[in-house]
């Protein structure tokens, strides 16, 4: 008679382990990018598996303490720190958020203490590749998330579309 509750049981893990990795595939993570790039007439960014192994080497690399540091790599960078399902969706939507902060015209980052960098790396016209990573951190219950561009954006002085 255990047998057919290990059987659910079993088949409830593995539901919940798909449901986790398709919120966060590489089509949940351009999804949300590339709808707020549309929402200013930029072209869409597209996968890059370097981008993506960098990214997730960099998270794992921040697991042990989930410090929000920036690698300081070759590449453009946003970092997301989040509980619960935090994945795709929930750090990117940080990120464009953000764009309430953000003055086009004086082409600056007002009120807030957050910034708006990440957003405008998201919808940064030149960028043209992103890719993700995503883990747990190390004896905490947060996720930490790295998403990493090319070419960088961000540029002093530049408008980001």
């Amino acid at each position: 008679m255990a047998t057919p509750k290990i059987s659910v049981l079993f088949i409830m893990v593995l539901a919940m382990v798909h449901l986790s990795i398709a919120q966060n595939s590489p089509e949940d993570y351009l999804e949300q990018h590339n709808a707020a790039r549309a929402n200013v007439g930029v072209k869409p960014l597209v996968w890059n598996k370097t981008l993506e192994e960098y990214a997730e080497n960099y998270s794992t690399e921040r697991s042990t303490n989930c410090n929000m540091v920036h690698s300081n790599g070759p590449y453009g960078e946003n970092l997301a720190l989040g509980s619960g399902d935090f994945g795709a969706a929930e750090a990117v939507k940080l990120w464009v958020d953000e764009k309430k902060y953000y003055n086009y015209e004086a082409n600056i980052c007002v009120l807030s203490d957050v910034g708006c960098l990440h957003y405008t790396q998201v919808v940064w016209n030149t960028t043209t590749d992103v890719g993700c990573g995503r883990v747990l951190c190390k004896n905490l219950d947060l996720w930490f998330i790295t998403c990493s561009y090319y070419p960088r954006g961000n540029y002093i002085g530049n408008h980001p579309y």
